[in-house]
């Protein structure tokens, strides 16, 4: 009987670590810099983003409202560039 408790215990701290390391390499790190890879297609409706600037996009997916919010990077995020680089990244601008 004692092997049998130990050993749900173990499994049970067992999932909790690997619960809380998905938890962790999940966290996103708010950062317009991150974007810069996608200047050149935001600041010019002819250029394509990169595969680069898709990847980058996506990561920073959660962080588009609070850079909505934000007066000085309101007008980067919600100009018509910056919705076609989204749409063709098939990243949706969120409604916040």
């Amino acid at each position: 009987m004692k092997v049998t408790y130990t050993s749900v215990l173990v499994m049970a701290m067992l999932s909790l670590l690997l619960s809380s390391q998905v938890l962790v390499s999940t966290a996103v790190t708010c950062s317009p810099v991150q974007l810069a890879s996608c200047a050149g297609a935001m600041m010019s409706s002819s250029t394509p983003p990169s595969s680069d600037c898709c990847a980058s996009l996506r990561e920073q997916k959660p962080c588009l409202c609070g850079y909505l919010r934000d007066p000085s990077l309101r007008g980067y995020v919600n100009s018509p560039n910056s919705r076609k680089v989204a749409n063709t990244c098939n990243v949706p601008l969120p409604s916040c």
